[in-house]
């Protein structure tokens, strides 16, 4: 399949055409000027023959009509190439115009022929050293920040290019989605033994101890009212009184123990409960679907759902935020890594061979798949090219360089004529 050239009617037109167009004029003043240089000295000295010239302006004569000659030749060869010499259509001229679609074929060939092979391509990209030159590149502190700040703009450009109700979508459809499909009893009952292997669920009990403990010491006195309202009108103040730090103090106590102790009664009778509840989960659908059930209440919540929605929202402001801030997390862990990736690749040779090796293999796979549509791309750019001002850009591209075919011609077939005209006096 053959890549369509989407290219404009006419070539691309460089910013030095002007300077090009001036030398070209120039060129072709001053190789029209030899060829009238010698006309009016051929026809000096046919004027000058008539009235007994000396035998020498017949040397003279003979140069300037044999440069006469090479120049006219000269002339009718390079306008060929380019357009019909004087207008005339004669056979086998306007050579680029005529066969600007073969060249474009040929072009594409040539490149792909000659350019777009494994063996040159893999020469190349070893002179390059491609690894070495980047790291080199990339091991620079200027570089690096520029690098990360170009790859923060493109963060930027690509999350502004995402639609919010896309992503929310996804969001949805693969992560939630997955939480609520997936078995939250096996889990839990996992964590639980994660926590149980390292003794964090007897630290969550101490934990909790000296929590309740620090809630009844702020409330002593909130718990100490509720006794006295719950208690009969009959009994004492004081009697009411005892009996709440009896009561108090007996708890707290307890509380104090229970937490001092790691091999308290209560701590293993904790220790085998959480144990056994792990397994429960692991075996007793029962206790499975209470924790499903569980699982998809927190997950039907209004404020999950409103946390789905704003979650990207969030997330996609803050990474914006870092993007754009030289001085951010996220572009100094980038410039950072940029850097330490330049460093490594400039002084580890191993590093540098597998790296050019992956970028041969990419290169080469590239060329090979896709070196015909490169081809076919030259040769269709070409063949959209408006034919006339194709002509145009090419003669100026080296029309200066083929105007010294014209002088050379000129200067050539001056002395070529004085040769032969010699040879022919020394003969006659």
């Amino acid at each position: 399949m053959s890549i369509e050239a989407q290219s404009p009617a006419v070539p691309f037109t460089s910013v030095g055409d002007e300077e090009r167009r001036v030398a070209l004029r120039k060129m072709k003043m001053v190789a029209t000027g030899l060829l009238l240089l010698a006309a009016v000295i051929f026809l000096g000295c046919v004027i000058w023959q008539r009235y007994d010239a000396p035998a020498w302006v017949g040397y003279v004569k003979a140069t300037a009509e044999a440069s006469m000659v090479g120049a006219i030749a000269d002339w009718f060869a390079v306008t060929a190439l380019f357009r019909h010499p004087m207008g005339v259509p004669i056979p086998h001229t306007a050579i680029i115009p005529r066969k600007k679609d073969q060249i474009g074929e040929s072009l594409g060939e040539f490149v792909q022929s000659n350019f777009l092979t494994g063996p040159v391509l893999a020469e190349k990209l070893r002179q390059l050293g491609v690894s070495r030159k980047a790291g080199e590149f990339l091991s620079e502190p200027a570089n690096a920040r520029k690098l990360s700040g170009n790859v923060g703009r493109a963060i930027t450009t690509g999350l502004e290019i995402m639609g919010d109700d896309d992503v929310q979508q996804v969001f949805d459809n693969i992560i939630m989605k997955r939480v609520r499909d997936a078995d939250a009893a096996p889990i839990l009952a996992k964590l639980i033994d994660v926590a149980v292997a390292g003794g964090n669920h007897q630290n969550m009990m101490t934990a909790g101890l000296k929590g309740v403990a620090k809630f009844l010491d702020e409330n002593r006195q909130v718990l100490r009212v509720k006794l006295a309202q719950e208690s009969p009108d009959w009994v004492p103040s004081w009697v009411d009184e005892r009996i709440f730090n009896k009561i108090y103090s007996g708890v707290q106590s307890f509380i104090a123990e229970v937490a001092a102790d790691e091999n308290h009664e209560m701590r293993r009778q904790f220790d085998a409960r959480v144990r056994e509840y792990a397994e429960q989960l692991r075996t007793d659908p029962e206790a499975a679907a209470k924790i499903a059930a569980i699982k998809d209440d927190v997950l039907g919540h209004p404020a999950v759902r409103e946390w789905s929605q704003s979650a990207w929202a969030n997330i996609k402001r803050s990474l914006i935020t870092m993007a754009n801030d030289p001085d951010s997390d996220l572009r100094l862990q980038l410039e950072s890594s940029i850097l330490k990736l330049g460093t490594t690749l400039s002084n580890d040779p191993s590093l540098q061979a597998k790296v050019d090796g992956w970028v041969e293999r990419g290169v080469l796979y590239v060329v090979d798949e896709y070196k015909d549509h490169i081809a076919d791309l030259i040769s269709g750019t070409v063949a959209r090219w408006d034919t006339a001002e194709t002509s145009k850009r090419i003669e100026l591209q080296v029309g200066r360089d083929l105007q010294f075919i014209r002088i050379n011609g000129t200067v050539i077939g001056a002395l070529a004529g004085l040769v032969i005209y010699t040879i022919s006096q020394i003969i006659g």
